[in-house]
């Protein structure tokens, strides 16, 4: 029976990841190594949830309440009592690795992992635990309150309990899940991301502007977002930490990211989070940077 849920890294999903468990009823432990960005979690959970209110969809009582039940730490040993801990830090495997091997001598025996990641190897990373039977792919999609979908991915070592133990949890939570194979990327961002290094090309090679590629998504394709804004919104370095993941996973030049996608990230303009990326955030509205 999973009641406390733990989740590691206080940033866009591990807050948004505690914010939706707390609110579906279960006790969190919030962790991360900087104590200020858990402070800065519990203000966006509790302006989030703020939101709700203002549009109905949850009441002061519940927010009392979810807020009473995350409890923060900076030190991994804060996940002892947990039931399934959530690993939500930055999708870069060898740091993911280490946070798994500093954390499982703190866990009890029959507690489950999973990570948040996007696109590395469930099998790979479930592989320096001590409990590969016990390790899934769980894969929110960003911004987690909002968006309906988790993906599952089971590694090769996955057991069948803790497949159906998290998707208990993911139901729990108001989610619809997508079982997805343990190949690079999985489904969404096997899909999603070619598209968007694909509009970075287009702007590479002049065929259109920023403003033209993403009016042209939206009112071409009914897409939500233009996929040069989309990419800003993800952050265009998790954008090419993905794109190099499908690249070395599957050795196909169709997977090569533009040139001018590693040039973005390499003069550090990766996006909304940092004020500059396909736009300038600093002018209202954004202004594209080409």
């Amino acid at each position: 029976m999973i009641e406390k849920i733990g989740v590691i890294g206080a940033g866009q999903m591990g807050s948004g990841i505690a914010h939706v468990c707390a609110m579906a009823g279960f006790q969190v432990m919030l962790t991360d190594i900087d104590a200020q960005a858990l402070d800065r979690a519990v203000g966006n959970i509790s302006r989030n949830i703020d939101r709700a209110i203002a549009k109905g969809k949850a009441t002061e009582a519940e927010k009392s309440a979810a807020l009473g039940r995350i409890g923060t730490g900076t030190d991994l040993s804060a996940h002892g009592q947990c039931d399934l801990v959530i690993e939500a830090a930055t999708e870069n495997e060898e740091i993911k690795r280490q946070i798994f091997k500093s954390l499982v001598p703190h866990l009890k025996p029959e507690a489950l992992v999973a990570t948040n990641t996007s696109s590395i190897s469930i099998t790979r990373l479930a592989a320096c635990t001590d409990r590969p039977s016990k390790f899934i792919g769980m894969h929110f999609m960003n911004p987690v309150p909002v968006m309906q979908l988790v993906e599952l991915i089971r590694g090769i070592a996955t057991d069948e309990p803790t497949f159906t133990a998290v998707r208990e949890v993911t139901v729990k939570l108001g989610k619809t899940t997508a079982v997805a194979e343990d190949f690079p990327a999985f489904i969404v961002n096997r899909i999603l991301l070619p598209m968007i290094n694909e509009a970075v090309y287009t702007l590479y090679e002049g065929v259109g502007s920023v403003e033209a590629i993403d009016t042209a998504m939206k009112l071409g394709a009914n897409h939500p977002m233009g996929p040069l804004e989309l990419a800003d919104f993800i952050g265009l370095d998790t954008c090419l930490a993905i794109m190099h993941v499908l690249y070395e996973g599957l050795a196909d030049s169709k997977y090569r990211p533009c040139p001018l996608l590693v040039k973005y990230v390499e003069a550090g303009w990766v996006g909304k989070k940092c004020g500059r990326g396909f736009y300038d955030y600093s002018k209202t509205p954004p202004v594209p940077t080409r």
